[in-house]
């Protein structure tokens, strides 16, 4: 029974990892393009069952920049994007790459993409999200505390009511707002024109909203940006071979069929 118990997980595991292959090389087939997915989901480990949180990390980087290496120029990419962000480093190696491949890149956002996320959306030459989908700020957070607000609280204060360890946060956090707006704007350098692309930066990384602030569809396209809300069909459906913890009490229940106007 244990042998069993240890076994079948690893098995569902594959079988699902099959239907994922199949399902990409379908879309492949449609789009005409390389299928790459970036989705992170809360996972468990198929034994003892704890979940596992997930964000953009440096193995994800490597992924990606492998899989854009194994792609002709000649051939589109289509990204399809799900996270709550992660590491600045590996975000930018990823929007890097994109924004280099010399043929068309498509992000998809079924549902969020958020900070990292945001900033590899942005680096695409199109971005197609849900019409219920968001995108986020991409502000640097230093300690859990917004780079943003860290300025504003020392430049409510004289120097010598301040720390010596604030100060240098201070420091840090000047440093990194700067960096991430510079970074930015490189990524949406054509996109935009200039004076647009500095303005749309600083809105982005100056700590205009809080971090976790939905950007909707309609708020990206105000800002000047091309997003379309027209998402396939063959989005979502890969989208639920990444299922969630299954491990706890559903939340949310309903009849998993489509429904016409007769029922």
């Amino acid at each position: 029974m244990f042998i069993l118990w240890s076994i079948i997980p690893i098995f569902r595991q594959r079988k699902v990892q099959n239907a994922r292959f199949k399902r990409l090389r379908r879309f492949e087939q449609l789009r005409g393009s390389r299928v790459i997915t970036l989705i992170h989901r809360q996972e468990t480990l198929s034994i003892l069952g704890f979940p596992i949180s997930r964000f953009i990390n440096i193995d994800d980087a490597e992924a990606v920049l492998r899989a854009i290496r194994l792609t002709p120029d000649s051939k589109p990419i289509d990204l399809i994007l799900h996270t709550p962000g992660g590491l600045v480093l590996a975000s930018e190696q990823i929007a890097r790459a994109i924004k280099r491949h010399p043929a068309k890149v498509t992000v998809f956002v079924p549902h969020y993409a958020m900070s990292g996320g945001t900033m590899i959306a942005l680096a695409a030459d199109e971005i197609v999200i849900d019409d219920n989908a968001v995108l986020g700020p991409v502000d640097p957070q230093l300690g859990g505390l917004p780079a943003a607000s860290i300025l504003r609280a020392v430049g409510h204060k004289s120097p010598e009511r301040v720390s010596d360890k604030t100060l240098i946060m201070a420091d840090i956090a000047e440093k990194a707002v700067q960096q991430v707006t510079a970074v930015v704007e490189e990524l949406l350098d054509g996109k935009l024109e200039p004076d647009n692309a500095h303005r749309v930066a600083g809105l982005l990384t100056e700590g205009t909203w809080t971090h976790d602030y939905p950007i909707t569809c309609e708020t990206l396209n105000k800002l000047g940006l091309q997003v379309s809300c027209a998402m396939p069909r063959e989005v979502y459906g890969l989208m639920d071979l990444y299922p969630q913890n299954p491990t706890r009490r559903p939340s949310v229940q309903y009849v998993p069929v489509p429904y016409g106007e007769e029922d």
